[in-house]
């Protein structure tokens, strides 16, 4: 049988060449200087722009970008069409395009003054198009929450030792932000002070568990502590995802809405710092407790692929799924491979605390590896775990539970025991994602004030006026609306219809940020390659635009309208509009896509910029 240790080998291999060999290149190719004042200097007020040391700053960065679409997508891919489809496409296609497009939407960021990728097309197609990419991207921010809310909350409901791992880690990352910004503590010992803290919260989990509402009698750990009595029917959704898990989403959201708003000293630096020391446990303990394992045969079983497990199941999938290959594998593993949720990322909150151009190299570039090393570990649990069916059925249900039950298995090669290391691996994927949903938060208020118009460095807290514009760009109004929509689109209970549109809205986006990134480099030289950037965005287009044609066309018009496959009205009413949305995005995006090119086409014909990118 195979042995899982090749898909980790194969992955470092390629990941490695790619950022000794392509990164410096594409570094030298953007001109960064150690020596040029960055956005967080320029404009540094505290709040928003702070310069950050560069392993705080990749520990943040990482941390935000990486969530629970990176293991759900690998495992599922895997699940439907074999394990080695979905290497091949992290292996090669992260290091070739998500990468790169992590890596040009910071740096172009960072010579447009921190701001987004919207505002960098505006300044080279015009106010339309760069409303346009805002207005996409906002829309996608409210999709990312709700789907990272929900996820968040499932795991809470899978592993409730989680939960109170999860409150003990956000408690020291306060302490730390004062003791580190405010009492000027020494950086290296209050590191380890309060990292061994973090992981002590892992054993203060272990021993006092606890949930919001019950669960069937032997669902929850022994000695779980239940808040609530009773059923929970009253709470929305409980029908469809279980009081427990219904209750957990609107917790989530009201801590995101809170933490969005803080300033970035308070809780997102030190937070998301703390908890990289989790994760990088978490995924380079297991890509090393994969080799230690398979060398010394430590583990509890044998780290091979198991019999369930394909290596290829056909372009049509495993037997009853019948989903085409091409293109549903590139944009169901999606974030594994390249994200577009990861360019507001860069643009939003990173290119505000860069210290230095130069950093953007390991942040960007090495931070998608990073990712990919989580997509490989996914993979990994699932070939280990042998959860097949599972995983291809139960979408987020499915996936989640095998990568903490496969990290598990893995991590035993290093004598830890399974149902320990099982809660751990959980609690690595729910800081993964609570970082990532309150920064989502955060960015789409970025949107918003990009799209009234504020200027670089100032914010609003919303509670000047009720008007509509001081709600929507307030510091502490704005998360409330952006919570409001997300859970109005959890509590629907239909969460395999929002991982859909969250994924194609995803990808569609991934493919704007790579042409605001050629738009921008068409416009600052004429000298400039296009080809990294370009190829990429043309192959992320056309992959998928042709997967929401199969969502809107054959899945919901065909299957579900004209066929009969959804069974009741609010069957058909989910199936419109998930036609009706993926059609929008298509047009959103081709129509971003022709007034890019005209651009592209005029700067080159002219032999110069269009206009100048500047540092001003």
């Amino acid at each position: 049988m195979t042995q899982v240790i090749w898909i980790v080998l194969a992955v470092l291999v390629t990941f490695t060449i790619g950022y000794v060999g392509y990164s410096r290149y594409l570094a030298q190719f953007v001109d960064l200087d150690e020596d040029a004042e960055t956005p967080a200097h320029k404009y540094e007020d505290g709040q928003e722009y702070v310069p950050a040391k560069k392993p705080v700053l990749l520990g943040h960065h990482y941390s935000s970008i990486a969530g629970g679409a990176p293991i759900v997508g690998p495992i599922t891919a895997g699940a439907v069409w074999g394990w080695v489809p979905a290497l091949l496409w992290i292996a090669i296609g992260n290091p070739l395009m998500g990468a790169v497009h992590d890596f040009v939407s910071l740096s172009g960021s960072l010579r447009h003054e921190g701001k987004s990728i919207g505002y960098i097309i505006g300044e080279y197609v015009g106010r339309k198009g760069k409303n346009m990419l805002l207005w996409f991207a906002f829309l996608t921010i409210v999709l990312v929450v709700a789907v990272f809310a929900l996820v968040v909350a499932i795991v809470f409901n899978a592993f409730p030792q989680v939960a109170t791992a999860s409150f003990v880690y956000v408690a020291l990352a306060l302490v730390f932000g004062v003791y580190l910004y405010q009492l000027d503590g020494p950086f290296i010992p209050g590191t380890i002070l309060f990292v061994a803290g973090v992981f002590g919260g892992v054993w203060v989990g272990l021993q006092y568990p606890f949930a919001l509402f019950p669960l069937a009698e032997g669902s929850h750990t022994a000695g779980t502590f239940v808040v609530f009595s009773g059923s929970g029917s009253w709470v929305p959704a409980s029908g469809a995802l279980g009081a427990n898990t219904a209750a957990w989403i609107p917790v989530v959201l009201v801590y995101a809405g809170i933490a969005s708003a803080l300033p970035v000293w308070v809780l997102l630096q030190p937070r998301d710092y703390l908890s990289s020391f989790l994760l990088y446990t978490g995924v380079g303990g297991a890509l090393l407790a994969i080799i230690v394992g398979t060398v010394l045969g430590t583990s509890s079983q044998p780290l091979v692929v198991d019999s369930s497990i394909g290596m290829y199941n056909g372009f049509w999938g495993v037997e009853g799924v019948f989903l085409p290959l091409f293109p549903l594998l590139f944009i169901t593993i999606a974030c594994g491979t390249i994200s577009g949720f990861h360019s507001l990322v860069s643009s939003g909150t990173t290119a505000k605390q860069l210290n230095k151009e130069t950093d953007a190299r390991l942040i960007g570039y090495g931070g998608m590896l990073g990712e990919g090393l989580l997509a490989a570990v996914a993979l990994s649990t699932l070939a280990i775990g042998g959860f097949a069916a599972d995983a291809a059925a139960g979408g987020i249900g499915g996936a989640l539970p095998n990568f903490a039950t496969g990290g598990g298995i893995i991590l035993t090669s290093f004598g830890l025991p399974q149902t320990a290391a099982s809660v751990f691996m959980a609690l690595v994927l729910v800081s993964f994602l609570l970082t990532s949903t309150d920064t989502a938060v955060r960015l789409g208020r970025y949107m918003m004030e990009e799209i009234v118009g504020m200027p670089a460095g100032q914010t609003r807290t919303g509670l000047e006026g009720f008007s509509l514009g001081n709600l929507a760009r307030g510091r502490y109004t704005n998360p409330v609306i952006q919570s409001l929509a997300a859970y109005a689109l959890v509590a629907s209970g239909e969460w395999v219809v929002l991982w859909g549109l969250f994924g194609g809205a995803n990808q569609l986006l991934a493919a704007l940020a790579l042409l605001t990134a050629t738009v921008w480099l068409a416009n600052w030289d004429d000298s400039k390659q296009l080809i990294s950037t370009g190829v990429p965005m043309a192959i992320m287009t056309t992959i998928t635009v042709l997967g929401l044609l199969w969502l809107a066309v054959y899945e919901n018009i065909y299957s579900n309208i004209l066929q009969g496959g959804a069974e009741s009205t609010a069957g058909l009413i989910s199936s419109a509009v998930q036609a009706g949305l993926a059609l929008v995005l298509i047009y959103l995006a081709l129509s971003l896509v022709r007034i890019g090119y005209g651009n592209i086409r005029s700067a080159r014909k002219e032999g110069g910029a269009v206009s100048a990118p500047s540092d001003d």
